[in-house]
Parts: structure tokens; sequence; C-alpha cells
């Protein structure tokens, strides 16, 4: 039984990641005017998965950090219900901090996909 889930999990993961280096590929095509380079799609491409990591890793991190605090504050609420209101303004702020990561990698994102300043040089 062990085996067969394992092998229906990574059937699984194998045709995630053929989707998801594919389908950039497609649009990116798409976009190629007559007689262009391939240069341009492979660049394109590139562009587009490194947001998508970009974006991928900056929202683990803020989950993992959000969800850390809120783990921290409802146990020290659980100990000591008297000093909720302190332990509820910190944790807040450390949510916030958090939080500004997932909008770093937003803007770092964006970057890479709208205003890529390597464009220039690697594509003329």
């Amino acid at each position: 039984m062990l085996r067969k889930s394992i092998k229906w999990v990574s059937a699984l993961l194998v045709a995630t990641a053929a989707l998801l280096v594919s389908s950039p590929i497609v649009f990116a095509a798409e976009a190629l005017p007559e007689g262009g380079s391939y240069g341009k799609i492979i660049f394109a491409v590139g562009a587009m998965i490194s947001a998508g990591l970009a974006i991928g890793v900056g929202a683990i991190g803020a989950g993992l950090g959000i969800g850390n605090a809120a783990n921290g504050a409802c146990n020290a609420v659980g100990r000591n219900p008297g000093v909720q209101g302190k332990i509820m303004m910190t944790m807040l702020v450390g949510m916030a901090m958090a939080e500004s990561i997932a909008i770093y990698a937003l803007v770092v994102s964006l970057v890479i996909l709208f205003a890529n300043p390597y464009a220039k040089f690697l594509l003329g």
C-alpha cells in the first residue's frame, strides 16, 4: 500500500513539475514576433519561473513566521491570561514584520517580470 501511494505521489509531482515548466514557454512563444530569436523566449521563461519562485518562497517564509508568532502568543495567553493585551500587541507587530517579507518578495517578483534591469544587456 505504501509503495503504491509513493508511486502515485511521485507521478503527481512529476506531472505538476512538467506543467509548471512548460506553461511559461507556451505563453512566451506567443509574444515572439516574426523572425524573433529564441533568446527572448528563454529569458522570458527564466523571468517567469524566477518570479514564481521568489513569491513562493517569500510566502512560505511569511506563513511560517506568522504561524510561529500566533503559536507563541496562544501559548503565552494560555499560561497567563491577565497579560493578553500586551501579548496581542506584540504578536500583531511581529506578524506585521513577518508579512513584510511577503510584500518584499512580491516587489522582487514584479521587478523581475516587468522592470528587469538585465533585459537590455541580455536581449540587446
